[in-house]
């Protein structure tokens, strides 16, 4: 009788085994590889390449927005560095054990000190672009107000929620 018992339950063991190792496979076949370094690289690359030649920029301005672009980015470096840290700083307390009430003031510091340092990269942002237009023809910044314009357009349709709400069922 225990061998028996014995058997079962190892049988029910397996077979659950198996069921689960289906629906892992299930659900990870529809999951992808992420991209490689190299094809992030590559699209950066061609979606640069596509934006020079809409705009038609010379090989003087493609040099220039290439050295703005580099000095963006040695401004950006440590205001990222910030929001990372401070960030992984408010992670860090939402997992301490201190009291409920230390974690929401400590929190509250750090969500001011986060939107300061946002705010500053908006600010940088917005100095890169103005930087940008100004090597810019009056006809590239035609161009350039276009394009953004349709990039809004397509943020704004891809941002959207593919489904339609679900309708409300009565509840009789």
């Amino acid at each position: 009788m225990k061998k028996l018992a014995i058997f079962m339950c190892a049988l029910c063991v397996m077979s659950t085994a198996v069921c689960v190792a289906e629906e892992t496979k299930t659900v990870n076949e529809g999951v992808q590889n992420p991209p490689s370094r190299e094809d992030i690289i590559n699209k950066k690359k061609a979606r640069e390449a596509a934006f020079e030649q809409k705009l038609g920029l010379t090989d003087e301005q493609k040099e220039q927005a290439r050295e703005l672009r580099l000095q963006g980015h040695q401004k950006m470096r440590p205001i990222m560095e910030q929001l990372r840290s401070k960030k992984q700083e408010a992670v860090m307390i939402k997992r301490s054990r201190m009291a409920v009430q230390m974690q929401e003031e400590k929190l509250a510091v750090i969500d001011k000190e986060i939107k300061d340092l946002e705010k500053q990269a908006n600010e940088i942002r917005k100095q890169n672009m103005k930087d940008f237009e100004s090597i810019l023809t009056k006809d590239q910044k035609k161009i350039l107000k276009q394009m953004k314009k349709e990039g809004r357009k397509n943020f704004e349709k891809e941002r959207r929620c593919p489904h339609p709400p679900c309708p409300v069922q009565n509840q009789n």
